[in-house]
């Protein structure tokens, strides 16, 4: 199996280049599976306060078969602990339920503007981070708008963006602005889940041509645009194939033929609209 590539961030810190998504991976199984993602080799595990599982990868890391120490574990605060003060209770709790002293990197998970909190959120998650319960910060779902003014009135640039990414949404104009100030761009929903985008001819065509699966054509696709995709994979089959993106390539024409499937959003997440608590 190759082995995972790390990006550097603007905070200096490494990251590993793909990670292992957890939303709606819970209880039992949810645990098996990522201790099987960590066993193949996964070393980002990407969790948030709402999707409820944060006690159920404490456990999994409990058992884990690397140190913790090898492990990037990323969470997110949600709408209802927006706020200086609520952020930094949002982090405890989810410490607490992961049992770490530590978080490898806190996102604020959609923007709420409406709610207007995220830029005291922000200023909480720098404070985190000079106290050492956080080692990098950064958003999720955030718009260009909404990480200048944190940029303007912190000072502070994050240091990821999560945000939806795949060939139906390419997002080419937020990757250019990420790359202009030096935002990493990780891709939630990076194959597309629950689409037809893995059934498309293109990318079927693709995959035959290089001997891979059509997940691993979206994925090499995702790396080749400096993305770090978060794929989610109970299967640990599924959870190997998805690793194995990184000892080969796509031609300039097929990453164009990818990105030309563009639809837009799959799931309405509008950050200027979307709320969740």
């Amino acid at each position: 199996m190759s082995s995972i590539p790390e990006r550097v961030l603007n905070d200096g810190r490494r990251i590993p280049a793909i990670g292992f998504g957890t939303n709606e991976v819970t209880g039992s199984i949810g645990r098996t599976a990522i201790t099987s993602a960590i066993d193949l080799g996964y070393r980002l595990i990407d969790t948030a306060r709402n999707y409820r599982n944060e006690r159920d990868l404490g456990i999994a890391l409990r058992f884990a078969s690397v140190d913790r120490r090898q492990l990037f574990i990323s969470t997110k605060i949600p709408g209802r602990y927006h706020g200086f003060d609520e952020t930094i209770t949002g982090l405890h709790k989810s410490l607490d339920d992961l049992g770490l002293d530590y978080v490898d990197l806190l996102l604020i998970h959609w923007p709420l503007p409406r709610i207007d909190k995220y830029v005291d959120s922000w200023k909480a998650m720098i404070e985190l981070r000079d106290r050492g319960l956080v080692r990098s910060i950064g958003v999720s779902n955030f718009t260009q708008k909404y990480l200048q003014r944190l940029i303007d009135e912190t000072g502070v640039t994050p240091a990821v963006n999560q945000i939806e990414l795949h060939p139906y949404f390419p997002q080419p104009e937020m990757r250019a602005f990420h790359q202009q100030h030096g935002i990493v761009t990780q891709s939630w929903s990076p194959i597309g889940k629950k689409s037809d985008l893995l059934a498309q001819p293109e990318v079927a065509d693709i995959a035959g041509q290089h001997a891979v699966t059509p997940a691993q054509v979206v994925l090499r696709w995702q790396v080749q645009l400096g993305n770090i995709p978060i794929p989610k994979a109970l299967d640990a089959r599924h959870q190997a194939e998805n690793l194995q993106v990184f000892d080969w390539s796509l031609t300039d024409a097929e990453v164009e033929r990818l990105s030309g499937l563009e639809r837009g959003r799959l799931w309405g997440g509008d950050p200027v609209t979307k709320e969740e608590f």
